[in-house]
């Protein structure tokens, strides 16, 4: 018994940093690209207007000031989303619809089991956070957040600029953005989020002997490619220095992104 407990401790450190591969669930890839009916997200919106507080490299949400009319508010946005197929919507109103919905998800669980100092301490003793357990149901199927980033975000839309959109909760996160995703701006809005995270310490922070970066680009190298096709892609959103990719390492921030 002890030797299985020891196995199963191994096998679960050398996994809990291991990134989910971006399989398809096929259920979710149709689309009405026709249908220019958008969708409403002004209520989460408001939302983030009113406990989303904006700092120079660092977006941070004000949890414990949420009301309980506001968690209601929340409640109802993503029951809301919740009864809606996204199937029927063409492919920018369903990209802002699932990260959204995410990012709304995310914050809803955290607010429901504040406090605490980090996302990573749900999920119970052999999960590293709460991402794969079942926390939406949606045209009677029941999803994770897993499920909603790996299995339909990035294999439908493979573009790497996606793990700027989706917020973990977390202060190495790329930053939960003050305006929601909107489907008539999503280029504009993917290339800002890109820009902000690449251009803060918790993107890439360098110095006179070595460079770090988020792990994000570790986790989900295959998004990102190659060596030189990561540093290209840092680099064409660099304001300042760029990077030559020399003495790289990665780290990540875990800390609950809150305002107190």
């Amino acid at each position: 018994m002890r030797i299985m407990l020891s196995l199963l401790l191994i096998f679960w450190s050398l996994n809990i940093f291991a990134a989910p591969k971006a399989n398809l669930l096929p259920y979710w890839q149709d689309q009405v690209t026709t249908n220019q009916q958008d969708i409403d997200h002004q209520q989460w919106q408001q939302l983030l207007n009113k406990y989303l507080v904006v700092e120079p490299h660092q977006t941070l949400f004000r949890y414990s000031a949420v009301t309980p009319a506001d968690k209601q508010k929340l409640h109802t946005y993503i029951y809301q989303l919740s009864q809606l197929d996204p199937r029927q919507y063409n492919r920018n109103v369903q990209f802002a619809y699932w990260v959204n919905l995410y990012n709304a998800l995310t914050v809803q669980l955290i607010l429901d089991n504040y406090p605490l100092t980090s996302i990573t301490k749900l999920g119970g003793f052999f999960s590293f956070g709460p991402w794969d357990q079942p926390i939406v149901t949606i045209m009677k199927k029941t999803l994770s957040l897993n499920d909603i980033e790996h299995r339909i975000l990035r294999p439908i839309w493979r573009d790497p600029r996606i793990h700027y959109a989706v917020n973990c909760a977390s202060l190495g996160c790329p930053d939960l953005l003050p305006q929601v995703f909107d489907s008539h701006q999503l280029e504009q809005q993917l290339n800002t989020a890109a820009s902000r995270f690449i251009n803060s310490n918790k993107g890439v922070h360098t110095n006179s002997k070595q460079t770090t970066l988020s792990s994000i680009y570790d986790w989900y190298s295959v998004d990102f490619g190659n060596r030189q096709a990561l540093l290209q892609h840092i680099n064409h959103y660099r304001l300042h220095k760029k990077i030559n990719g020399d003495n790289i390492k990665f780290d990540y921030n875990w800390l609950l992104n809150q305002k107190l």
